[in-house]
């Protein structure tokens, strides 16, 4: 079975984010979104060029959940599609694309945070396998006897 790929892009929030809802009240998330670029030199170093900026959209609960979570400046993965379309300017048509959104999250070789694995996925863990979804606890050490450390300590048996 091969792996199924989709298209990704890391970059910046550019703008605020804004929550919409279209027609038929599903709700919208858009912001600007800015992708840095960089050339590699003759030398090997890097010279960083302007970004460029795109128009990226996510729908339903990701789009609740990203306009919750991020603001301008956060750095971001996210994988979907480009969609390409075209709509009328001074009476030209213009040729525009976005970026749809299925799944993104924060950068998180380019940012800072914690993890809150709270009861949100304690409660979804039981209800996927039907069990508590506490963390692993080992069980206390309990001190072998006396005599089963000093057998333990002789040398090891050997059966050839």
């Amino acid at each position: 079975m091969s792996i199924d790929t989709q298209q990704a892009i890391t970059g910046f929030i550019a703008t605020e984010p804004r929550l919409t809802y279209t027609d038929d009240g599903t709700a919208r998330f858009y912001a600007r979104i800015g992708i840095e670029h960089s050339r590699q030199d003759p030398d090997g170093s890097f010279t960083q060029l302007d970004p460029s900026f795109h128009d990226m959209s996510a729908f339903r609960r990701a789009a609740e959940e990203g306009v919750a979570r991020f603001h301008k400046g956060d750095k971001f993965i996210a994988t979907g599609r480009v969609r390409e379309y075209s709509y009328e300017k001074d009476g030209q048509t213009v040729a525009a694309e976005e970026f749809i959104v299925s799944r993104f999250g924060h950068d998180v070789a380019r940012t800072q945070y914690e993890v809150d694995r709270g009861s949100h996925r304690d409660s979804n863990m039981r209800e996927a396998t039907g069990r508590d979804a506490s963390p692993f606890e080992a069980p206390a050490r309990v001190e072998a006897p006396a005599r089963a450390r000093a057998q333990s300590d002789a040398a090891p048996a050997v059966s050839i």
